[in-house]
């Protein structure tokens, strides 16, 4: 695979963006041919305990998130297992969720390491084209694991497809693995920008806002809705820039760069704990960790690093 024009684009610079697998949507219906592949010498699984992913030691320090059939027998029972696809070499690709209770047995295990998901990104402690479907896989498992029972009528559903669908046993209904869309916009007023901080957030963070998109919104409205609610800012153009998977627990984060109509910030404070205009100076400051105050901005996993970045240091504008 030519990697070439992925490295242009800035969602690809973004963590669990890269994947590689070929989903091979074509084979989930045909459970004859799913087992054939599940039993292969060359098939590697990715085990996931509850919500914690199960790391295999390699030698020396590295970490990989591939176990083999036999590896991952030994782990414990599925409670799922799903079909990803296949690698770029042709070897097929699994998920398998575990018992959360096997988390802390599963920790006491030389050969393993268990830790959360966002800090295998952070700390990129796997190979990068491992992440992506890491992250694929804890979205899927997670689905799984909160979609026992039927939106429709309550009776309780069975996985299908390959890990792909649930079928409710009752009522015959079909439910599928869902991606909630999330707005996140830097906005930008002349040469500054608005940044702003939660209660949550790293002591001096600050970072862009964002929201969900609702019924019967475009991202574009949504970009405008959530500035004014968060921030009190009336907002004109709005440009995409970038988008981002993320996997906590299921959602497609949607950058963009959008223009403020004026000046004043009303602050949402049940929503943010602070806010404010930062000139492209500043930025800079805290891009580079040298902000006199100890500011910063969120690290390079985050699709709002990229956003920050593409306005102040490569100058992208409305």
């Amino acid at each position: 695979m030519n990697d070439a024009p992925l490295r242009r684009e800035r969602s690809a610079l973004t963590g669990f963006a890269i994947n590689r697998l070929d989903r091979r949507e074509d084979l989930r219906n045909k459970p004859d041919a799913v087992t054939a592949l599940r039993h292969r010498s060359d098939t590697r699984i990715v085990a996931v305990a509850g919500e914690t992913p199960v790391l295999k030691r390699l030698d020396g320090e590295a970490l990989s998130i591939w176990f083999s059939h036999g590896e991952t027998e030994m782990l414990g029972p599925a409670a799922e297992e799903i079909f990803l696809g296949m690698a770029e070499d042709g070897a097929p690709r699994f998920a398998r969720l575990l018992d959360r209770a096997l988390a802390e047995t599963l920790k006491e295990r030389p050969e393993l390491f268990l830790t959360d998901l966002r800090s295998v990104a952070l700390k990129r402690i796997v190979p990068e084209d491992e992440v992506g479907p890491l992250g694929e896989a804890k979205a899927v498992l997670d689905w799984h694991a909160r979609h026992r029972f039927c939106a429709q009528c309550g009776g309780p559903t069975v996985a299908g497809a390959s890990g792909w669908r649930r079928e409710c046993t009752a009522c015959g209904a079909m439910h599928f693995p869902r991606t909630d869309p999330v707005v996140i916009m830097l906005v930008t007023r002349g040469d500054a920008c608005l940044l702003a901080r939660q209660a949550r957030f790293a002591p001096g963070m600050y970072s862009c806002i964002a929201g969900f998109v609702e019924p019967g919104e475009t991202l574009e409205d949504a970009v405008r809705r959530e500035s004014w609610e968060e921030a009190g800012l009336r907002v004109g153009t709005v440009r995409y820039i970038a988008s981002q998977p993320w996997p906590f627990p299921s959602s497609i984060m949607v950058g963009c760069i959008a223009e403020a109509l004026g000046d004043e910030i009303t602050l949402d404070m049940t929503e943010l704990e602070a806010g404010r205009w930062f000139p492209r100076e500043e930025v800079l400051q805290m891009l580079d960790g040298v902000h006199p105050d100890g500011l910063a901005c969120p690290q390079h996993i985050a699709i709002a690093n990229t956003l920050v970045r593409a306005w102040a240091l490569e100058c992208e504008r409305i």
